[in-house]
């Protein structure tokens, strides 16, 4: 038997999956906007348009924790899931590169 490719995701309740779905999905689309990757500005309102809807859902995934009890976010637990989401390469688009000296 082969050893997994990646690592496991930890164990989350189904209002932590949404919510770190949601999560990098809007942080997907706020990449896409940054104007430090990217030139094009049909494709940025298009992405501003998305990152609306994905910051509802995202709205939503956290009430639902809040409803259901969940009144804290395990950030170690979240951020282990980030980890194997690829979230750390995702959150990068969003930074602005550092500047490049000749």
């Amino acid at each position: 038997m082969q050893p997994p490719e990646f690592p496991p995701l930890p164990a989350l309740t189904r209002a932590e999956a949404e919510f770190i779905d949601c999560y990098l999905e809007a942080l997907d689309q706020l990449g896409r906007i940054n104007p430090a990757h990217g030139s094009d500005t049909y494709g940025a309102l298009r992405a501003a348009q998305a990152l609306a809807s994905r910051a509802v859902a995202l709205r939503n995934a956290l009430a639902l924790m809040h409803e259901r009890g969940e009144a804290e976010i395990h950030a170690a637990t979240l951020a282990r899931a980030l980890r194997v989401l690829d979230g750390e390469r995702r959150a990068r688009r969003v930074t602005v590169p550092p500047a490049q000296t000749s």
